[in-house]
């Protein structure tokens, strides 16, 4: 699965496995309709082969740190 883009601006976009989803959500104590939404057409998701109901945790980087955020893959 790609995780680079080529625009260093763009922050890293990787699609979990169910697993990973079942995890994450488990610590973050978060429903997966609670996720923030991106649609399924979003260039960052059809690169990375995302469908509906997928989860993709999305590395970012801001003044020196790393964030990851989850976003619930919705039709679109």
């Amino acid at each position: 699965m790609p995780e680079k883009t080529s625009n260093e601006s763009i922050p890293v976009h990787i699609l979990l496995d169910a697993k990973e989803a079942k995890e994450v959500l488990s610590k973050l104590q978060l429903k997966h309709e609670n996720l923030p939404k991106i649609l399924s057409t979003d260039p960052q998701a059809v690169s990375i082969g995302a469908k509906p109901g997928d989860v993709i945790k999305v590395k970012r980087h801001d003044y020196g740190s790393e964030y990851l955020y989850y976003r619930s893959v919705i039709e679109g």
